[in-house]
């Protein structure tokens, strides 16, 4: 046998020309074929790695298996090509010894695919979308339905998550599912909206809803596809009332609350206010929106005329009269490239004034700047403090906290991090804003989209700006496993892997409050969606607890071997790297309403 690369030529075999060398095995007809139906019952061809044909053969001859000295999760993938069942399920027995159906220390734990799922199941989506059977027919036409029903291959894998206190929501292909936690009884489901007769892209959560004529009990969760997005508020036992459809007009963006009020925005230059108090809704129009974030009441835009405009939303009923949503600039950038991240960072109250406000902004340039609004000078406006040209492709997002300044740029997830000196909560020159780290955080894209929804993937940074935030990095679309990093400096705290074995869709993290214990606090998460409806969660608390105890420095993401390995098992040319598109900032997800 020649256990190297070749090929078949007329019949005979040749060695290829570029391989550097040969490996030769000797065996008997008897060794190979003493596995009923393999590979070798049947040819005598090989075109395989040579170094895993090696182990494989001393098992037909032994039987034995040592499997300290092998990778048991490639040699698997040979076992089943050449068909020995007998070693496919020992190196399964061997899989199983480090890894366990109930996680390891990090599970926390599991939420099964609703049982709504085998219902939609079983319906026929073509037949569905052709007949146009629609729950909301007054939202979509026949064409319309079968376009989005045509987006997604598989409507029971899980496309969006996100949390608010402790409740998230998970949104699957044409429904949404809420989940509240409780120290006593743990996770239960108690909402499920209708089917829909469109794919979700967007969903927003607010499980804390202050006063108004809702209650103060009630939540509202609200998802959105193409241009149209549907509210729903979950009363107390559970049940959801419809609050309306609405049509920003153009594609939503992006979709959340801030207070009571729900937000949609849209690149085309559009945003979208639906007040819990007067129950109105609003479109405004205002410069093509790159990059937003919000601080307290205030939504920051950033635009493409290299503008930041800000809008109060609690003084939004007051303009209903004028039907103005009362969009004021607050600064505008000196070179005017358009602003493609946005950071808003309160420092505590320093005075009866106001707060000192910072904002660290990056351009479709590459640019990085940071300005800050003094509270005694709030007519003046924010002055320019900092300015960075590290970048040579548009920033596309950006984190400014306590202690660090972080920014991401289009090429493949490009990093720069700095460290944050501060004098009494603010932000100083001295010794200033130092470099600190620069990395990638590599993530495939899957090309035609099936493999999940661009929002359920964000790679973050996440956590909260007076805590070090973290990276997830899932590698290629088709995997079961997700890298938990530093977003200070890359290390890796932890990987988690799938305790079922599938794929990995959608992922959030999220601080769930703390027990009803004097001294309990937050608990951050990591909640996983998976490719057969399934939620999975991660203890990150208790990762960040074990990472700050070991020597880690080391450590960043996927090592060259690991990399390899999840390559190998994806297809290239069904994915692509991150495009150079600028996108809105995710620091959304930092704060608190």
């Amino acid at each position: 046998f020649i256990g190297s690369c070749v090929s078949v030529l007329s019949g005979e075999v040749a060695q290829l020309h570029y391989c550097c060398f040969v490996y030769r095995f000797s065996t008997s007809r008897q060794t190979l074929t003493w596995v009923p139906d393999s590979f070798f019952s049947r040819s005598i061809f090989i075109d395989r790695d040579p170094s895993l044909f090696a182990p494989i053969l001393n098992f037909l001859r032994t039987k034995e298996l040592h499997p300290r000295a092998i990778n048991v999760h490639m040699l698997m993938h040979e076992a089943e090509f050449y068909g020995i069942a007998p070693l496919v399920r020992k190196l399964q027995l061997c899989d199983e010894l480090d890894r366990s159906s109930c996680g390891n220390v990090l599970f926390n734990g599991y939420l099964p695919p609703p049982a709504i799922l085998n219902v939609f199941k079983g319906m026929d989506s073509d037949l569905f979308s052709v007949l146009c059977v629609c729950v909301r027919v007054r939202v979509c036409t026949c064409l319309r339905a079968r376009v989005c029903l045509g987006q997604s291959s598989d409507p029971g894998m899980v496309r969006i998550i996100c949390g608010h206190h402790n409740w998230i929501a998970v949104a699957y292909t044409q429904f949404v599912v809420c989940y509240r936690v409780k120290e006593s009884t743990g996770w239960q489901q108690v909402f499920t909206s209708p089917r829909l007769d469109w794919v979700i892209d967007r969903v927003a959560l607010n499980a804390k809803v202050m006063g108004g004529s809702l209650g103060d009990n009630d939540k509202m969760v609200a998802v959105a596809s193409v241009t149209e997005i549907i509210l729903w508020a979950i009363c107390p036992d559970g049940n959801g009332n419809e609050i309306g459809v609405f049509s920003l007009g153009v594609p939503v963006e992006a979709l959340f609350f801030v207070g009571n009020q729900m937000i949609a925005t849209s690149h085309a230059g559009k945003v979208g206010v639906w007040n819990a108090v007067t129950k109105h809704w609003q479109n405004q129009d205002v410069v093509p929106i790159s990059s937003y974030d919000t601080a307290g009441s205030l939504l920051i835009l950033g635009c493409n005329n290299g503008s930041i405009y800000y809008i109060d939303v609690q003084k939004f009923p007051l303009r209903m009269k004028d039907n103005d949503l009362l969009v004021t600039e607050l600064y505008r950038d000196p070179t005017e490239d358009a602003i493609t991240a946005l950071s808003v960072y309160l420092t505590p109250k320093t005075s009866d004034s106001g707060n000192w406000i910072e904002i660290a902004y990056g351009t479709s340039s590459g640019t990085v700047r940071v300005i800050v609004q003094h509270p005694e000078t709030v007519g003046s406006g924010p002055q320019l403090f900092q300015t960075f040209s590290v970048h040579r492709s548009p920033v596309t997002k950006i984190m400014l906290s306590e202690k660090h300044l972080i920014s991401v740029c289009a090429d493949n997830n490009h990093v720069r991090t700095w460290t944050v000196t501060r004098f009494r909560g603010m932000i100083s020159t001295q010794p200033g804003s130092t470099p600190l780290t620069s990395f990638k955080i590599l993530s495939l894209d899957d090309v035609d989209g099936h493999g999940g929804c661009s929002a359920g993937t964000e790679i973050g940074p996440y956590g909260e700006r007076d805590d070090q935030q973290v990276f997830i990095q899932r590698v290629v679309p088709d995997t079961d496993k997700l890298y938990v990093r530093l977003s200070s400096n890359g290390k890796r705290v932890c990987e988690v892997r799938s305790v079922d074995g599938t794929s990995i869709t959608a992922f959030t993290v999220h601080e769930c409050e703390g027990s009803s214990r004097i001294g309990s606090r937050p608990r951050r998460y990591l909640f996983s969606g998976h490719s057969n409806g399934s939620i999975q969660m991660w203890d990150l608390t208790t990762a960040m607890e074990i990472a700050g105890k070991v020597d880690i420095r080391a450590l960043g993401g996927p090592t060259e071997e690991e990399l390899l390995e999840l390559l190998d098992q994806c297809d290239l040319a069904l994915t692509r790297t991150p495009d150079s598109t600028p996108r809105a900032s995710t620091c959304r997800y930092m704060f608190s309403y």
